[in-house]
């Protein structure tokens, strides 16, 4: 079953570099609060799109709900990019020798469990993410129907392409980890500083496309 595995590959390269808030919240978590709070982070986005993933192969007429009600989900999406870029852009305070700290650095359970919802609901609340995965959960699905058994079918080409991106998105941890020993305290202002911006920027564009479209 060479086939499915290389779709689902394909299909996680695809969703690995798709540029989103999600990706610089990745980076961000790693730089300023060590590597525990990335991979809390990446373990709250891989549930999510576990999550959303489910959804779109068993609640077949949740689609057609959802889907009508897209400038909603768009709009609520957005109300939460807006709160969590302002957050970030003018009241996150960053300092400098929490993030020098020992990389294995102790972080209470309560704030993994905040961050790691911080990134299930980015995700979650991120409408083009839930029409990625539908758009391809009906396509794979047709695939799948024409071969003796789809549900292997499915588990093959879902599995592998969740696997990917986890991989990828736990090497962006480990790459912002190992930038951590040069950061300075201006450094990392800007950093601190851009995400904001750049999760501002996806609200905004949430905003548009819930008004306009």
């Amino acid at each position: 079953m060479i086939a499915p595995i290389a779709k689902g590959l394909l299909l996680g390269i695809i969703l690995s570099i798709s540029i989103g808030p999600v990706i610089f919240a990745i980076l961000k978590q790693s730089l300023t609060n060590g590597h525990k709070a990335g991979y809390a982070f990446v373990a709250g986005v891989s549930a999510s799109d576990v999550s959303l993933l489910i959804v779109c192969n068993v609640f077949t007429e949740l689609f057609t709900l959802v889907l009508s009600h897209k400038a909603l989900v768009a709009m609520v999406g957005a109300g939460f990019l807006l709160l969590m870029g302002l957050y970030t852009l003018l009241f996150k305070k960053i300092k400098l020798e929490s993030v020098l700290e020992d990389k294995n650095k102790q972080m209470s359970r309560r704030n993994l469990v905040g961050i790691f919802m911080g990134g299930y609901l980015m995700n979650t609340l991120n409408p083009n993410v839930f029409l990625f995965w539908f758009a391809w959960t009906a396509a794979i699905g047709s695939s799948a129907s024409e071969t003796n058994n789809p549900i292997l079918y499915k588990i093959l080409v879902f599995g592998s392409c969740l696997l990917f991106v986890l991989i990828s998105d736990l090497a962006k941890v480990f790459l912002a980890g190992a930038l951590r020993p040069r950061l300075t305290e201006k450094t990392l202002i800007w950093v601190n500083r851009i995400s904001g911006m750049i999760i501002l920027f996806f609200s905004a564009a949430l905003f548009y496309s819930a008004l306009y479209y």
